[in-house]
């Protein structure tokens, strides 16, 4: 359709302004720390508590206690609060391995060979079998596997995956593998089907990853194939008849258990307020490193907050440096940074804060007793713990950039005292040093009372409200940017950009997060000069809403008779 007129006429144009902005992609809580099971060093999602139970475990037993890591209990509060999405991050001491279970076919034939997908002794559940088909070290933890319905003639066979400790009469089935086929030709061919793929943490210089070893991504929830001993091409022949060469291979139908992993808890380890400079749920400092590293990259792990409960500033400083240094370098979360052990004094905790300086992180404190939601058993935890749950509360009722403390959205119900009652004296020590007070009232309950990010200068970015303000509006703005890179750089383009951004602006505005804003993506800031060199520029103004942290309420008392100001 011409675009101009050449003579006298009507030109009637479309300028379809009704784009619906895309939402920003949704991304929830990181943490990093040890668990019971699961994979070791490669971070992965779960979306509920009882994934997470069913992924890394609840409960241990170290001596002749049962424990509950703070990675369990803080992942327990974040779900029951309305967290949506958890990046686990797993950290071990010493060398960790998966358990293993080859099945066998004719004549001892060695056909396939799997893996559980968590490491660990735990994993062991024996390959003896009990009079009543248990197995010797079966556990709810660990897994066993069963191989039915094979057939020599077709090349296939069933392989249920069931839990550790049930028996022959009580099967407890979690997955259930059917048409499984030797045939690497074969579109259910067991390694293709189950998944074979492993990864490694690996580094080259300053650049850190998971090194993926394998074909297939892994389908399975709990086991993996580490090797195909017996592979059958073409198990069949041009008549459909089985190749006598083959038959030997395909597994029989028996049953067993896992064994060979390594791997377990550190002799001695403390727990709970036990926790010191050389222990930490048995594990120590530099068990972090690898975790600390890997979620340095931007690209590949997305969450908004990050919690380490186990680490705390006073005595792992360099650990809680490289993560801060990579927070501010990723600029999309703010870190809740433990700064003592249990049973420290006001002066070692302001001491801490006042060593710390940077928006992209925060500090709560006193410790605090819950009711440990997998062991029954009241547990001090460090703050971190629970303040997950509250940011997912906090982010399920309102907005990033709602201030994450007060009665009504910082409410600590699961809490049953804090370490210490702390005075209004205490309070404003705590809060002029940049740490979070969790204060406790009569008939209100545990709050968390405070909202200072560990800025020392004061400015906008102090408080806790706005750094996450700005984190959800560079999170959105940005994806909105990278899907203009290589595009022309015309009017076209920014008016794109700015279709999107400003009424995504609107909408926080709408909500109570900004006074007001203004975006500039025009020929003022995309001159010639910048446009030669290949650069769009685009400027964001926003005046953050600020919270009512000091409310003064005066009351004056007037005589008999006279009038009240207008």
């Amino acid at each position: 359709m011409a675009e101009t007129l050449i003579s006298a006429g009507v030109l009637a144009r479309e300028n379809d302004q009704s784009f619906i902005t895309q939402g920003p992609v949704t991304v929830g809580a990181a943490i990093i720390g040890p668990t019971v099971k699961g994979p070791v060093e490669v971070p992965t999602v779960v979306t509920s508590y009882s994934q997470y139970q069913n992924i890394f475990g609840t409960t241990l037993t170290s001596g002749s206690g049962v424990y509950t890591y703070f990675t369990s209990i803080a992942a327990y509060n974040y779900f029951n609060n309305g967290g949506e999405s958890l990046l686990v991050a797993r950290v071990k001491s010493g060398s960790f391995s998966s358990a293993d279970a080859t099945v066998y076919g004719e004549s001892s034939t060695a056909a396939v060979t799997f893996e559980t997908l968590a490491e660990g002794t735990l994993m062991n559940s024996s390959s003896s079998l009990n009079s009543d088909g248990s197995m010797d070290n079966g556990s709810v933890d660990n897994v066993r596997w069963e191989v039915v319905n094979s057939n020599s003639g077709s090349g296939t066979f069933d392989l249920l995956v069931r839990r550790g400790n049930d028996n022959t009469t009580e099967k407890v089935v979690l997955e259930t593998w059917t048409d499984l086929s030797l045939d690497p030709l074969s579109t259910n061919y067991v390694a293709k089907r189950i998944g074979d793929q492993s990864f490694t943490y690996a580094e080259d210089g300053t650049s850190y990853y998971l090194q993926t070893v394998g074909s297939y991504p892994v389908a399975s929830k709990y086991i993996r194939v580490s090797a195909v001993n017996s592979p059958t091409p073409n198990y069949l022949d041009n008549t459909g008849t089985a190749k006598t060469a083959f038959t030997a291979s395909i597994p029989l139908a028996t049953s067993g258990g896992f064994e060979n992993a390594t791997g377990g808890v550190m002799a001695g380890a403390n727990f709970y307020d036990t926790i010191d400079s050389s222990n930490t749920q048995g594990v120590v400092g530099t068990d972090y490193t690898n975790m600390i590293n890997l979620l340095s990259n931007t690209d590949d792990y997305k969450f908004n907050i990050l919690l380490t409960p186990g680490l705390y500033n006073a005595d792992y400083t360099s650990q809680a440096t490289s993560i801060i240094s990579n927070t501010q370098n990723r600029g999309d979360n703010l870190y809740v940074l433990d700064l003592v052990k249990y049973g420290q004094t006001i002066t070692d905790v302001t001491g801490q804060a006042k060593s710390r300086n940077t928006s992209y992180a925060a500090s709560y404190w006193p410790w605090v007793q819950v009711l440990d939601p997998d062991t029954g058993t009241q547990v001090w935890v460090p703050a971190s713990t629970v303040m997950g749950g509250v940011f997912a509360y906090n982010d399920a009722v309102s907005d990033p950039w709602f201030a994450p403390a007060g009665i009504n959205r910082g409410g600590l119900g699961q809490v049953v005292r804090p370490e210490r009652k702390l005075a209004q004296s205490t309070r404003d020590t705590l809060y002029t040093s940049k740490v979070n007070p969790i204060a406790s009232f009569p008939g209100t309950g545990v709050v968390v009372y405070g909202q200072k990010t560990l800025q020392t200068r004061a400015s906008a970015l102090d408080r806790v409200n706005v750094r996450r303000l700005l984190i959800a509006m560079k999170s959105f703005i940005s994806q909105i940017a990278n899907n203009l890179v290589f595009e022309q750089n015309s009017i076209a383009t920014r008016n794109n950009f700015l279709a999107q951004v400003n009424p995504y602006l609107e909408g926080i505005q709408q909500r109570q997060g900004l006074y007001a804003f203004k975006v500039v993506m025009d020929d003022s800031n995309n001159t010639a000069d910048v446009i030669d060199r290949n650069q769009l520029i685009g400027q964001i103004y926003v005046q953050p809403t600020r919270t009512a942290e000091f409310i003064y309420l005066d009351f004056n008392i007037t005589p008999t008779g006279a009038a009240f100001p207008a």
